[in-house]
């Protein structure tokens, strides 16, 4: 495999509220449940990639995140699950659905956010992402992000195989979709078929319809716990029977399914191979039960909109995607600008500590973007960070002039831009006469500058003390013990 498994597709964000229910409520007769734990997880297509990052492969998710504080928790979510995300901006809120569950029963279901929207333009990075796509999934759930022309025609265009998961709200795949796999209810519902004659039959008049309708190479209807029924041209439909027949929590089962018949695909299965090992998949998730033992829960954060955000006050409460996402939100809310800065900030010294305080003048909050120790040992060497990144992030988040710290793995910021998306992009140095190419009238060419000005972003660079970095500090230090142990 060359390039990572792609998943594109409409994120939302879910939530498990479980607690105890010994009562009704005394003005209507409805159970009334005490919460004793709430935990946080991806949904949509954000579960399909942590699942197909779960199974060893590189994954990279293509997605609409909003500007607000689900976005932001979603985002911290998938990275801490080892996919990276290239986000849309989408408008409007996050979409969120909240399970009430009581002794592993769910009592409710509340939906909200998240309108059908369409997502801003992919950047060519996104696009070059699916032409070089070892495989490629789509998860819609139809909130708008499949429908866009640019992607679709990166997806006609791209030679990977494409398994595509449908929602009735959503378009039809792409012409020449290698795998499209609805549920037995999703089929009915995109060709019209009704439900005479038996559940195979109907079955299978689903997918043969949705297979012609779409020019599809191949439909798998999965049927529950009875496995699923394939169709693909110039064959018998084939029924592929689960090996576990488990009754349990099955939310999540069609995104595992999909997922991991798109890893098989990934690695050279044959269709029919993919469907047999996906089958196999979802059974056994299921059966191990569902979604609450398969992705681990993060504790739910006030960074989403259930509950107040916490006031950063001590440097931990300050940093992670979820501290950022709270102080962007709440300076948004009252017309703020959003100031970012970002580096490496190995051995903190006199001249990080002018860019920040100058970048902090420039707006009402300041989030600094730090480069991960893998991140900084790629763009350093290995003998680099010298102050590993925990550290590094709780001495920033101490300065008065920091708001929010936020750790990313990338050479580049360019992933937590897209979903953190500054008013004032901040760089300390020589960038406007110097390396970077342009005059001392020009934007300074910053490599982030393209990325930032798409949401109409502005770049800037401030004044940096000279003769303060850390690679000169390293070196000194070097020198000085090379000194101290020939004079001994």
């Amino acid at each position: 495999m060359t390039g990572p498994l792609v998943v594109l597709g409409d994120t939302l964000l879910d939530r498990d509220v479980e607690g105890v229910v010994s009562r009704l409520c005394p003005d209507s007769p409805v159970p009334v449940l005490d919460e004793s734990d709430a935990a946080d997880r991806p949904g949509g297509a954000g579960l399909a990639a942590q699942f197909a990052a779960g199974q060893g492969i590189e994954v990279a998710l293509v997605t609409g995140l909003a500007d607000d504080l689900g976005g932001a928790r979603l985002a911290g979510l998938l990275t801490a699950a080892g996919v990276q995300v290239y986000a849309l901006p989408m408008p409007g809120a996050t979409p969120e659905k909240i399970r009430f569950r009581t002794r592993g029963r769910v009592l409710l279901r509340h939906d909200r956010g998240g309108s059908i929207a369409s997502p801003g333009d992919p950047a060519e990075a996104v696009l070059d992402l699916l032409n070089d796509a070892v495989a490629v999934l789509v998860a819609d759930y139809g909130r708008g992000v499949a429908r866009h022309p640019a992607l679709r025609a990166a997806l006609s265009a791209t030679t990977a195989p494409v398994v595509w998961d449908p929602h009735p709200r959503g378009p039809a795949a792409v012409p020449g979709t290698r795998l499209v796999t609805p549920n037995e209810i999703e089929a009915r519902e995109l060709t019209g078929a009704g439900a005479s004659g038996s559940r195979l039959a109907t079955a299978a008049r689903g997918a043969e319809g949705l297979r012609h309708r779409w020019r599809a190479a191949a439909v798998a209807v999965t049927l529950g716990g009875d496995g699923a029924l394939l169709s693909h041209v110039g064959s018998t439909p084939m029924v592929v029977r689960a090996p576990i027949i488990a009754d349990g929590d099955t939310c999540g089962a069609g995104d595992r399914f999909a997922a991991a018949a798109t890893v098989a695909l990934a690695r050279g299965a044959l269709v029919s191979e993919a469907v047999e090992a996906a089958v196999a998949e979802a059974s056994a998730y299921v059966a191990e039960g569902g979604v609450s033992t398969a992705v681990p829960a993060a504790p739910a954060s006030g960074a989403t909109a259930l509950g107040p955000p916490s006031t950063p006050g001590a440097a931990g409460a300050r940093i992670g995607a979820a501290a950022a996402g709270a102080v962007v939100a709440a300076v948004r809310a009252r017309g703020g600008t959003v100031v970012a800065t970002g580096g490496c900030f190995d051995l903190l010294h006199a001249g990080h500590l002018a860019t920040l305080e100058a970048a902090r003048r420039l707006g009402d909050c300041l989030v600094v973007c730090v480069n991960s120790d893998a991140s900084v040992a790629g763009l350093k060497g290995p003998d680099r960070p010298v102050v590993p990144q925990a550290d590094r992030s709780r001495l920033l988040a101490a300065l008065g002039c920091v708001d929010a710290v936020v750790v990313f793995d990338e050479s580049t910021p360019h992933a937590v831009l897209s979903w953190l998306r500054p008013d004032i992009w901040v760089k300390g140095g020589d960038y406007a006469t110097g390396a970077g190419g342009a005059g001392a009238d020009d934007e300074p060419q910053l490599p982030e500058a393209g990325i930032v000005r798409r949401w109409g972003g502005q770049t800037v660079v401030v004044p940096y003390l000279d003769g303060r970095s850390t690679t000169g500090m390293i070196s000194a230090a070097r020198s000085e013990d090379t000194r101290r142990r020939v004079t001994r």
